[in-house]
């Protein structure tokens, strides 16, 4: 299987870089990921819901060049489905066995997905309903899919 993680907006704490490196490696021996960062636009303090529509606009534009018509998207929102850990292992198991090949997670700004963008997805998924910094959350995302594949294939992993 081949996971592309789109995301806005680069890492800069070396940090994050370090975790993110740490799961790209033991991913490697489950499935083919690639990370695709798009520009991410500045927000000015005390923006308007007009510059911030045109903001995400922006940003959404840059992502869909990367989405594929044959893959399956998964926005990461808010107000999508939450899962325990099995259940997230259970839903990327049962599109495997469907025959999907390519799963693109999306993750955007710091203001969010642009409509468009949640429209094309074929599932939303939440995390939680706390807002986290989106460099973390592609750490979340892909310690999650890591645990997955763990679980999916009867191995140990932490509780």
């Amino acid at each position: 299987m081949k996971i592309t993680v789109i995301a806005v907006g680069k890492i800069k704490e070396k940090f994050y870089r370090d975790a993110l490196a740490e799961y790209e490696k033991r991913l490697s021996r489950y499935c083919k990921l690639e990370i695709l960062q798009v520009e991410d636009e500045k927000t000015p303090d005390k923006a308007g819901e007009a510059l911030e529509q045109q903001i995400r606009r922006k940003e959404a534009d840059r992502i869909l060049r990367y989405i594929r018509e044959d893959a399956c998207v998964i926005t990461l929102e808010i107000l999508g489905r939450e899962y325990d850990s099995e259940g997230f292992a259970g839903a990327l198991e049962k599109l495997a066995t469907q025959g999907v090949s390519h799963i693109q997670f999306i993750i955007g700004g710091s203001l969010g997905l642009h409509e468009e963008i949640c429209k094309r997805a074929d599932h939303k998924v939440s995390f939680s309903r706390m807002t986290f910094p989106h460099q973390l959350m592609r750490v979340i995302l892909l310690e999650q899919i890591y645990r997955s594949f763990r679980i999916i294939n009867g191995e140990p992993y932490h509780k």
